[in-house]
């Protein structure tokens, strides 16, 4: 089980830095699309973690 969370976090470390990266370089482009591609990507960023956050706490209430 400690290995499975070990590789969890750093799926999410991962996917977090992709989201960042993503948020740079829609920031970076100039197309049309670049602003609602840039607008998902920061929803993503924060939205994301909210979510995995709100996983965590249900999954430790449902365990007591």
């Amino acid at each position: 089980m400690k290995k499975l969370k070990r590789i969890l976090a750093l799926a999410g470390v991962l996917l977090l830095l992709g989201l960042y990266a993503s948020t740079l370089v829609t920031a970076l482009m100039d197309s049309p699309q670049a602003g609602n591609w840039f607008k998902a990507s920061i929803a993503c960023t924060i939205g994301i973690p909210v979510f995995l956050y709100a996983c965590i706490l249900v999954h430790r209430w449902m365990k007591k």
